[in-house]
C-alpha cells in the first residue's frame, strides 16, 4: 500500500469540514508533531511506539490537498 507521511500540524491543514475535527485528533493522541500517514483510500494512521493505528479518514479531493500541503507524492 502506498502512503504519504505528514505531521499532525500538516494534517490539520489538509482536513476539510465533515472530516475529523481538532477534538478528534486530540482524542486520538495526534499532536502537532505527531507522525501520521494517509493511504490512497484516505485512511489516516498515527504512528504509535510499536505500530500504526487507524484514526479516521479523509473524503473528496484529499489527494491534491495532501500533495499541495506536504510537497510529497505517494510512496
Amino acid at each position: 500500500m502506498r502512503f504519504i507521511e505528514l505531521t499532525g500540524r500538516q494534517l490539520e491543514v489538509v482536513i476539510n469540514d465533515g472530516e475529523l475535527h481538532t477534538a478528534d485528533l486530540d482524542a486520538s493522541g495526534v499532536g502537532p508533531d505527531s507522525i501520521v500517514r494517509v493511504n490512497q483510500q484516505g485512511d489516516i494512521e498515527v504512528r504509535r511506539s510499536n505500530k500504526w493505528a487507524v484514526i479516521g479518514g479523509l473524503l473528496g479531493n484529499f489527494e491534491e490537498r495532501i500533495r499541495e500541503t506536504t510537497g510529497f507524492d505517494w510512496v
